[in-house]
């Protein structure tokens, strides 16, 4: 205690100043690691942090031999760190700049739908497609190398665009908002080196363009007829319609101003035969 006493006087004395300097670093980590949880790049990260241990460590305890060693490597783990994590670093870097008060990109449960009843009628048709919902992050490079079509999102256009033979089967299809911006589209493929070898291009795509941007994307499998799912740089197989749509309303932040709508489109003698399947107490009452 003596001693810790002795040491206060020296000890920089915390200010207004030094809390907001806290506060700031501790914010920066924060999201640092909110960005590398989850991911590959966080196993990047503690094998990183491991071999800059080892270098305090065998300095201190006078390894010359693991000092000299890791000397010629320690100086090169910044060029490292930037080019492995060049993904996670783009996208933090436009998270920043991104207006995060503003809503996602689709403003209406129809056009989610629409989405989500062309997804499984193309799952059902084993029919490849790849739908790209843009977030806050825009798609404009991506957009002008497809072709433009400033459509209305409809379950119809969707399955048009997708059928094969056709020139715009082809590519990706771009959602921006409540319409279709373009076809045809070039994604860049991911290199994560990861995955396996089994997926295609669509789904490479997907990854990488999610790698890249805070969109969310949707694959249909040719092969399968499997729904994927990819966000963050991260795929999802094996997706149903009503597990797809809700992935989409929380990735955007959608409000469902109507829960049971299924319910609005029931002709009438359909609702008034809802009290047959009542309890049978309430169903004799006068």
């Amino acid at each position: 205690m003596s001693d810790f006493a002795r040491f206060l006087p020296f000890a920089p004395k915390l200010t207004p100043t030094g809390i907001i300097d806290i506060l700031v670093v501790a914010f920066l980590v924060y999201q640092a690691l909110m960005v590398v949880r989850g991911t590959r790049a966080g196993h990047i990260l503690i094998g990183i942090s491991f071999m800059v241990v080892l270098y305090v460590v065998a300095v201190w305890t006078g390894l010359e031999a693991l000092r000299s060693l890791l000397s010629f490597i320690v100086p090169y783990l910044g060029i490292a760190i930037i080019v492995l994590f060049q993904s996670e670093i783009r996208r933090a870097l436009a998270s920043i700049g991104r207006k995060g008060w503003l809503s996602g990109s689709l403003r209406s449960t129809e056009s989610i739908h629409e989405i989500v009843l062309a997804v499984e009628q193309l799952a059902e048709q084993k029919t490849g497609a790849l739908i790209v919902l843009e977030g806050e992050i825009g798609l404009r490079t991506f957009v002008e190398s497809g072709v433009p079509l400033e459509a209305r999102i409809s379950r119809d256009l969707l399955l048009s665009i997708f059928q094969p033979g056709l020139p715009l089967h082809d590519g990706a299809v771009i959602v921006q908002k409540d319409r279709i911006a373009a076809a045809a589209c070039f994604l860049p493929l991911t290199t994560n080196p990861a995955l396996s070898r089994n997926l295609g291009t669509r789904h490479r795509a997907a990854i990488g363009i999610t790698e890249e941007t805070d969109c969310l994307a949707l694959v249909v499998s040719e092969e399968t007829g499997r729904i994927s799912i990819a966000a963050s740089g991260e795929l999802t197989s094996g997706i149903s319609g009503p597990l797809l749509q809700e992935h989409i309303t929380q990735h955007f932040g959608v409000r469902r101003a109507q829960p049971e709508l299924p319910l609005i489109v029931h002709p009438p003698h359909a609702v008034s035969t809802r009290a047959e399947d009542r309890p049978a107490q309430r169903v004799n009452q006068p």
